[in-house]
């Protein structure tokens, strides 16, 4: 699976002449190119090209002779950097990767402009979305994952079932709105992958992390994702009280509705995607982890059902829920669940 788009900096003295012959020439003649300028001014001290492929996909490169703030750990001086989802010339293929924060902010924030256009031209509707538009831009514009992560938000309301794509993508903005996750934005966006293959199980999945994610700090809690721990699994989160500074980790799965798995009953698909859980990396970690078992994907006569069973999960301390794309979450608790979640669900 591809990454999600980062930039390629390139070390030496640009120009022109230099561009021209070292990326565009090979981009025309293996794909077809326009050169031309960007659509936005470029930052103070750079010149740059826009490259339009005829394929579809596209490249931006800034050139300056003096990089005034550059990348940790690199020293200043003549540079390059370049972002698309084209193929790379081989004049970059030896430069070394950086993400959008990782690079001088005026150059991301000049190529996050044009991405944005770029996205807002192709998807209209997602411009009504800033929150969801700039978090996911480095999957919506990447080389493999752009077609099939737009796909998600537009075609499958990002996971809800019975709802429009305006509801489920609505979700997420509000969820992204307050920027808890916006230091860990590569990494979360990452987890909605970059295949050209849409795997709606996977995606659900991710989303699940982040409706945990609001969960949690709808309760009062700071949310910390990808925790690893002494086993050498990464658990979901920690979720730390500021004011105590006591820290619990969480685990999130996401259960298949009976539609799409061998379960033969909605209770079952909660009790085995659960075992596989607890079998795997909560056996290993040995205790002191609250699973949330997020059955959002289940039509509301399936989630009806385990509300009024309230299966175990062979798990304890666990959170069993459903979130609707309005935001309200209802759910149940097995054990002693460390963590007061009441602000956030509504226990049944």
């Amino acid at each position: 699976m591809a990454q999600p788009l980062r930039f390629r900096r390139a070390p030496g003295g640009w120009s022109a002449d230099r561009v021209r012959s070292r990326l565009e020439r090979p981009l025309d003649d293996n794909l077809g190119a326009t050169a031309g300028d960007p659509w936005f001014v470029p930052p103070t001290g750079y010149e740059a090209r826009r490259f339009d492929m005829d394929d579809g996909s596209f490249a931006l490169f800034c050139w300056t002779d003096g990089d005034a703030d550059p990348p940790d750990g690199v020293d200043g001086g003549p540079v390059g950097y370049w972002i698309g989802n084209t193929e790379t010339p081989s004049e970059l293929w030896r430069t070394d990767k950086y993400g959008f924060d990782e690079v001088p902010y005026p150059v991301s924030r000049w190529a996050q402009r044009e991405l944005l256009a770029g996205l807002h031209d192709d998807e209209p509707w997602l411009a009504a979305y800033p929150h969801v538009s700039w978090f996911f831009l480095p999957v919506f514009c990447s080389k493999d994952g752009a077609e099939t992560t737009r796909a998600f938000f537009r075609d499958h309301a990002a996971g809800f079932p019975d709802a429009t794509r305006e509801e489920g993508t609505g979700f997420v903005e509000e969820t992204l709105r307050p920027g808890s996750l916006d230091d860990y934005r590569e990494m979360m966006a990452g987890k909605l992958g970059t295949s050209a293959s849409l795997d709606l199980v996977r995606m659900s999945a991710a989303i699940a992390e982040f409706t945990a994610a609001r969960i949690l700090t709808e309760a009062g809690y700071e949310a910390t994702p990808e925790i690893e721990v002494t086993t050498g699994h990464s658990l979901d989160y920690r979720a730390t009280d500021p004011d105590t500074g006591a820290a619990s980790l969480v685990e999130v799965t996401r259960p298949q509705p009976v539609s799409g798995r061998s379960a033969s009953d909605p209770v079952a698909a909660v009790r085995d995607t659960a075992e596989t859980k607890t079998s795997g990396q909560l056996e290993a970690h040995g205790g002191g982890v609250t699973l949330f078992v997020d059955c959002t994907s289940f039509p509301v006569d399936d989630w009806e059902a385990v509300r009024e069973v309230q299966p175990e999960v062979r798990h304890r301390p666990a959170v069993v829920l459903r979130a609707r794309p309005d935001g309200y979450v209802e759910g149940y608790r097995k054990g002693s669940v460390p963590i007061d979640l009441s602000a956030a669900i509504n226990w049944v």
